[in-house]
């Protein structure tokens, strides 16, 4: 479902990279940030959204405002559910991204051992998921969620024109194997859309100016690594990458997946937007 056009048309796109729920809370609030700044990204007329990335992307293009959102962000995280990428999930991942030869044979390694892993229940992690999302249907607006098939290490982007349910989606892109369970879809069963890579920006194809945040920007990889991707994407293509400043990483901390640290994340990437909406605008306006 990738797209296969390749011109450049004046199309916009926003790329929203993987993170956990510190993520989730960075980009929101640097997404606020930047429109209070005067920089509207939600008006990007593709979306595409990877892991913490989907949640984002389905809920700018869902309805609430962006204060709205980054309020939501900044209430107090009694009663989530924590979770540790322990070194078992770390290893798997570099054993993955590591492994000789075709890349999704290395994926499909990982996917198999996190169809094994003993997890929440996935109806738990669906319903947990779909609890984030403003609607349930998916948006006008163009939006990409990004996964990988957890048995044959393939990519899976999904779109409103597949037949797969928005939580549906967002639940599988945000699947972190051997953290939380594969989700099923179709009778096939899916995995984080991180473990391709950290954004997938190469899938904002058609585009001529595209806008990364990237709360994780790490890809052992070559062909993962985001300004590679966007590289690909041709030479007229114009493009920009933020990612967390010092202070964001102060805040994020060690585990992305842990919510005692999200209100800070959020508060963090809101007060980056100051220092980054000149060059954001510079790229982002129509003219």
């Amino acid at each position: 479902m990738g797209r296969q056009d390749r011109s450049v048309t004046g199309r916009r796109a926003l790329v929203l990279g993987g993170g956990g729920v510190t993520g989730i809370g960075w980009m929101t609030g640097l997404l606020a940030g930047l429109a209070e700044a005067g920089v509207d990204l939600t008006q990007a007329d593709l979306v595409v959204g990877t892991s913490a990335g989907s949640v984002v992307g389905a809920q700018i293009l869902g309805g609430p405002t962006l204060a709205d959102l980054y309020a939501a962000q900044l209430k107090d995280a009694t009663g989530e559910v924590a979770a540790k990428m322990g070194a078992r999930a770390l290893f798997g991942f570099v054993v993955s991204a590591m492994w000789p030869g075709d890349e999704r044979a290395g994926r499909a390694r990982l996917g198999r051992a996190a169809m094994k892993a003993r997890t929440v229940p996935e109806a738990e992690r669906r319903a947990i998921i779909e609890g984030r999302l403003p609607a349930r249907s998916w948006p006008v607006r163009d939006l990409i969620i990004t996964a990988v098939d957890a048995e044959t290490g393939e990519a899976r982007n999904f779109d409103r024109s597949g037949g797969v349910s928005l939580g549906e989606a967002v639940a599988a892109s945000c699947a972190v194997p051997l953290v939380w369970p594969p989700i099923t879809i179709n009778g096939r069963r899916y995995i984080d859309g991180g473990v391709r890579s950290p954004a997938n920006a190469d899938l904002a194809v058609g585009c001529e100016k595209v806008v990364v945040l990237a709360p994780i920007t790490t890809a052992l990889r070559s062909a993962g690594r985001i300004e590679r991707q966007l590289s690909s994407l041709g030479a007229d293509v114009r493009s920009m990458v933020v990612s967390p400043d010092a202070g964001a990483r102060n805040a994020i901390g060690r585990n992305v997946l842990d919510p005692a640290h999200r209100v800070a994340s959020a508060r963090a990437g809101h007060a980056q937007a100051a220092g980054a909406a000149s060059a954001v605008a510079a790229l982002w306006s129509v003219a």
